[in-house]
């Protein structure tokens, strides 16, 4: 989230507008689907190469490659907006096993890559331009074995091999003259920021043509390096399953990474399973790589890090921060490096941040001092919140009303902007929920405080799906979560001697 702690929160850079959650919103709930393709491999294919106990670590892409000089630009900030590197060593030599078998069996087998597992509980994985790979460790808790890391590794390997990401640099410049005449005629107004977001997010999606390319080049990667070729189709499943249960409207909301910025639809899985048919009947080729991969997995941080506070149901808390607060029934939080967000029904939506104010202006006068676009100054009201200094204010914009409240702590100012479409009556009540619950949180329970981590069990003969899904911490949805991350139906079971993950402390 944006409030990380004394230097997070003086590192927060942009103000908080009265029209950027709208735009948030719409970022969330954007779905790109992707039509049908027909084109299928017409042969069968023999691996000739299998998983290497021993693969090749790629520390550095080529310095003279004007691709690679591309995607070091990009670098810094790809890592500093996904929370920083996650380093664990196990983990990362469990990636660059995978990633070593796929490079050796590649489109380009000279071509270097330097992997980055991105310290995120997203679930999302892409490439920059010259061989810049990235995985988030969100995406490695969800998956059950190494096939299906390497069928995400294999697609987005797939990317560079076809530089994809030059192509996808001149839509982007061409994005930003259009973004600079947004900018410039509509900045004061909802509809440009909005505009200003739709085109981010195109430019962060590859075109559908190069999607199918990558799917088709990343098939045979995986089938040819040895591994099952039926995991891309089986992972995409267990993204959509994850992304719909993670979801404020199943129906209308996609707010998993991945399937935001690579388009998903069942055709797309069926044509990865018509990719895969090339090496065989499923169940027939290659080796999933499960215990070694569960095994490289075990102690894996999941969900939230510390230095960024906690989500535990519809409760967020920062022990570094010492606050804690709500958010109303049917919300779904989600922690950002820039700040926290929530989204609720009717298109309600929540923004939370901090910022420094060493000049200690008096809340009244922060609030009007110009960072708040649509401000009512007739609404400001200085208030107490549990004790804390406290000023509150409404402002309207478009289609859209809005209420402001900051909280003060010392020299910290805490931010919450809730958003609604213009009329709703869901305004007050949602404020006045975040209000009421915002406080300090002691000494003991920010000591109690600890991440989540991915545990690999092995199940003993009295243990079924109930009793192993009671043990799962982090959330009041056990038993769908348990089922979730292994992969399991409604009427799998589960064997005794077999491996599983939980999530708990």
């Amino acid at each position: 989230m944006g409030v990380k702690g004394v230097s997070r929160l003086s590192r927060v850079r942009r103000s908080l507008s009265a029209g950027a959650t709208p735009g948030i919103a719409a970022i969330l709930s954007a779905s790109l689907l992707l039509s049908s393709c027909q084109s299928i491999f017409e042969q069968a294919y023999e691996p000739t190469v299998g998983p290497s106990s021993n693969p090749q670590i790629v520390d550095e892409v080529q310095k003279d490659d004007p691709r690679a000089q591309m995607g070091a630009r990009e670098h810094p900030r790809i890592v500093a907006s996904y929370g920083g590197e996650y380093h664990d060593e196990r983990t990362e030599k469990l990636v660059a096993r995978i990633a070593g078998a796929l490079t050796a069996v590649s489109e380009n087998p000279n071509q270097s890559y330097r992997i980055t597992i991105l310290n995120s509980p997203a679930i999302n994985a892409f490439a920059l331009p010259g061989g810049y790979l990235y995985v988030t460790r969100g995406l490695l808790a969800l998956a059950n074995d190494a096939s299906e890391v390497a069928a995400v590794l294999s697609h987005e390997m797939a990317h560079v091999t076809a530089n994809h990401g030059i192509e996808r640099q001149r839509r982007e410049e061409a994005e930003v003259i259009a973004s600079r005449v947004v900018a410039e005629v509509l900045s004061s107004d909802l509809a440009g920021k909005q505009a200003l977001a739709r085109g981010k997010l195109r430019l962060a999606a590859f075109s559908r043509q190069q999607e199918l390319q990558a799917d088709v080049i990343g098939v045979r990667t995986l089938g040819e390096a040895g591994y099952d070729p039926y995991a891309a189709a089986r992972f995409l499943d267990s993204m959509a399953a994850y992304s719909h249960f993670t979801s404020v409207d199943p129906d209308a909301d996609q707010s998993l990474d991945f399937l935001s910025s690579h388009p998903n639809a069942p055709q797309r899985v069926e044509l990865a399973r018509r990719h895969a048919r090339a090496f065989g009947p499923e169940g027939s080729h290659g080796e999933s790589g499960r215990d070694y991969y569960l095994k490289g997995i075990d102690g894996l941080l999941y969900g939230d890090s510390p230095q960024e506070g906690y989500v535990r149901g519809q409760t967020f808390l920062h022990g570094s921060l010492g606050i804690r607060f709500d958010v109303p029934d049917g919300f779904q939080i989600d922690n950002k490096v820039e700040a926290v967000l929530a989204t609720g029904p009717g298109d309600v939506a929540i923004r939370f941040d901090g910022v420094s104010d060493n000049q200690r202006r008096s809340l009244k006068n922060y609030i009007s001092s110009g960072w708040v676009t649509g401000l009512l100054p007739e609404t400001i009201q200085e208030v107490t919140v549990n004790g804390l200094e406290a000023a509150t204010a409404r402002a309207t914009a478009e289609r859209w009303d809005f209420d402001i409240t900051v909280i003060r702590i010392g020299t910290q100012i805490f931010r919450f902007l809730t958003a609604v479409p213009k009329g709703s009556a869901a305004l007050a009540p949602t404020a006045d929920k975040l209000r009421a619950s915002f406080r300090r949180i002691t000494p003991q329970e920010a000591a109690s405080l600890k991440p989540l981590r991915v545990r690999v069990l092995t199940v003993g003969a009295n243990d079924n799906i109930g009793t192993l899904s009671a043990r799962m911490m982090g959330t009041d949805r056990k038993l769908e979560l348990f089922r979730l991350i292994n992969a399991l139906t409604p009427t799998s079971t589960v064997a005794p001697g077999s491996k599983v993950k939980i999530i708990s402390e």
